[in-house]
């Protein structure tokens, strides 16, 4: 049985066994305090029945007119909590509150290519690559720097679909081109 909730600053010394996949990205507890005092909807975990942190999304509203939209920061479910469909409970929470709070266009979020697993998850969640982003991933020591799919799902404001495009794939943008 687990339970999604608001995510709250205590949560910070509980989530530790979540952050431990190599492919989460660890921010300074300043950036999710940030988060939760701008876009405390947008900020959920789910929690198990004995009060353990299972997974936690981290979100905010951003852009401006036909633009604006919800982006996913991060979304994370612990290795031993994996395959629930813990994910798309959060995603789903963070697509209603982008609708009905901040009445956004779309959500995007950024992934790694080569996180073949999340792609599929994503897209079986509705999300469509909508560019490539060269190099998005900086290199860290021993690493290679790596490119990211921009994936969007359009939400029911953007009736005529201008969120997505076909062969996103093949559409590649550099980081600068993005901000």
């Amino acid at each position: 049985m687990s339970s999604l909730r608001p995510f709250h600053a205590l949560d910070l010394f509980r989530f530790n066994l979540t952050n431990l996949d190599v492919l989460t990205e660890n921010y300074d507890p300043s950036f999710y305090l940030q988060y939760l005092a701008k876009w405390p909807t947008l900020c959920s975990v789910m929690e198990s029945s004995r009060g353990r942190i299972m997974g936690y999304i981290l979100g905010k509203a951003e852009g401006e007119y036909t633009d604006w939209h919800g982006h996913v920061t991060a979304v994370t479910v612990a290795p031993d909590f994996r395959r629930l469909g813990l994910a798309k409970t959060m995603m789903d929470e963070l697509e209603r509150v982008t609708t009905s709070v901040y009445n956004g266009y779309f959500v995007d979020l950024y992934v790694r290519v080569s996180n073949e697993i999340a792609v599929r998850m994503y897209e079986g969640m509705g999300y469509t690559v909508y560019r490539c982003v060269v190099e998005y991933y900086s290199a860290g020591l021993g690493e290679i720097e790596e490119d990211a799919y921009d994936m969007r799902k359009p939400m029911k404001r953007d009736r005529k679909r201008r969120s997505v495009r076909e062969n996103g794939r093949d559409f590649k943008v550099h980081p600068h081109d993005v901000w």
